[in-house]
This record gives structure tokens, sequence and C-alpha cells, in this order.
């Protein structure tokens, strides 16, 4: 997805493997952006795969043994079982042993290749089914022979929980982008003219809610000759290959439109439409040939 341009005030700064933007056309506290760049400092200190000492990483290392662990992660691992249910594993949060054994065990930079890793056979079907988040204990136990890639939910959340800390915090007309993964803070009538990388004529405006997208360009590697990149189908354990190489959804928040845009990617075309269509999320698709696909609720203007 390509950069917002619509506002004269806006500011950088890198976390959870991407660019976070905060773009506001009304009144910013002071200390707000602050406080947003604190909030993904959190979020990513916790929930990294690959920094050592996150709280995500030492319930990696502790496969089948209940692990102490802030609230932050109990809440995030609750949200990515609860949208492994809903789309029944399609999304899969135990998938990090095998996106570690495709090349994916860094922090991506760019140009990336990769080499070593064994390709994971013995993954437990469907080991979502067997994580345990345990509030009362304040633990977390994942099922042995899995890890935790929290990737997209985690970054969608995060851009949920900063958009409702500068609202809070009494910011004006806002919106937060992380790589394309947005929230709009406040409707003021505001419109966020939104253009799309992968599809040059479909750029929309955003009033409300959230758009997120998923696409495999971006994080491309090579490993061993083989070319690789990050959406894995939980069906294979392999990267997917529907034909996609982009969903963007718009929903009311932006974990739901991450988790659905990584879904219909995984899916497909048609199974991918008909998904959005059960959900009542607008969606729109490109092809690897550069195809361009809407649902039947796709509009030019998106108020999710």
């Amino acid at each position: 997805m390509r950069d917002i341009t619509l506002s004269p005030h806006q500011v950088r700064f890198p976390a959870m493997g991407t660019t976070v933007t905060v773009l506001f056309a009304g009144h910013l506290p002071p200390g707000a952006v602050g406080a947003v760049r604190n909030l993904f400092e959190g979020w990513e200190a916790a929930l990294s795969r690959f920094r050592p000492a996150s709280e995500l990483s030492r319930v990696n290392r502790t496969p089948g043994q209940p692990v102490v662990v802030g609230r932050l992660i109990r809440t995030v691992v609750s949200a990515a079982v609860d949208a492994a249910r809903a789309t029944e594993g399609l999304f899969d949060p135990t998938l990090g042993r095998q996106m570690a054994a495709i090349g994916y065990n860094r922090s991506f930079t760019w140009p990336l290749r990769l080499g070593g890793g064994t390709f994971v056979r013995d993954l437990p079907a469907a080991g979502w089914r067997s994580i345990r988040v345990d509030d009362a204990a304040g633990t977390i136990a994942i099922p042995s022979g899995t890890a935790l890639d929290l990737g997209g939910i985690a970054k969608g959340m995060a851009v949920d929980a900063a958009a409702h800390l500068l609202s809070e915090l009494g910011a004006g007309t806002a919106l937060v982008n992380a790589g394309g993964d947005m929230r709009v803070v406040r409707n003021d009538a505001a419109e966020w003219q939104v253009a799309f990388a992968e599809a040059d004529d479909a750029a929309v405006t955003l009033t409300s809610g959230a758009l997120a997208t998923s696409g495999v360009t971006r994080r491309r590697w090579v490993q061993d000759g083989v070319e690789r990149h990050h959406l894995i189908d939980p069906r294979s354990g392999l990267p997917a290959d529907s034909g996609l190489r982009s969903v963007s959804v718009a929903a009311p928040t932006c974990a739901q439109a991450e988790v659905a845009a990584k879904v219909a990617l995984v899916l497909g075309r048609d199974a991918g439409i008909a998904f959005l269509g059960r959900l009542g999320l607008p969606g729109l698709l490109t092809l690897t040939d550069g195809a361009v696909h809407e649902t039947a609720t796709w509009p030019t203007q998106v108020a999710a």
C-alpha cells in the first residue's frame, strides 16, 4: 500500500518491522506522538519473535509448560486463538517453527537471502486448539512441537490500541498507519485518500474504521535457491500459493481487517471473495498477473 499524503502533518518512526506513521489534520496534544511511540515499542518488546528477551520468545522456548507472562501477551494470544477458531484454523498462530524453517528467522531487511532451516513435517494438527491462556495464574502454555508467531494480528491490535490512545489523549482528526495497516482515530468528517501499490486504479476514501493489506511482494527472500514469502498456508505449512499477491480489507478494527485479509489471501480469489462475503467485509484482491477483483461491497468510499 502506498503512503498516505493527505495531511501536511505527519510523524514517522520504525516499529514492529515496519514504519509507523501518525497523520493528523487537527489538534495533536503535546506528548501524544511520544506516547504512541512508547506503545509500539512496548508491544514489540513483549511480542517480537526475534527478540530473545521478549515474553513471546520465553513462551516459545518452553513449549508444553505454562510460562508466567504479562497481560498484553495474554490478551493478544487470546485474540489469536479466537481468530483461529473463527476461521477454522486458516489463521493459525502456532506456525512459528515453520516460519523459522522457511528462513524467516530474523527481523526483515532487504535484500534477504537465508539458508538453513529444516522443513517441519511433524507440526501438531490445529495446535492452536491446545493453547492455554490462564488469566488467573497469569500464564500461557503452548503445545509441544509448536512456537507462536503473532505477526499481523499483533500489529493490527497495536494500531487499534494506538488509535484508542490518541483518542483518549484528545487528539483531533488523525490516522495511525503501520505499513499499510491503518485505523482512523476520530471521524470529524475527514476523508483519508488511500491508494494501492498493487492496484493503481482502486483508490478509496477512508472515513472511519480500519483498512489492512496482506501481500506477498514485499517480504520475500531466497532460501537455498527457492523464493519464499512470509504468508504461510496452515494446510501445507508452506508459503501460500493461491494466485493472489495482495488482499486489502476494510473492517471496524485493524485486527479484524488484518486477519480477514490474510485468510482471504491464503484461500485465493474465489474462495477469498466468498469468505469476505460471509463476513460482510469489503475487499480488494489483486492476482499475481495484476488483475484486480473486488467484493460486491467494495466501494470508492470506505466507512468500516
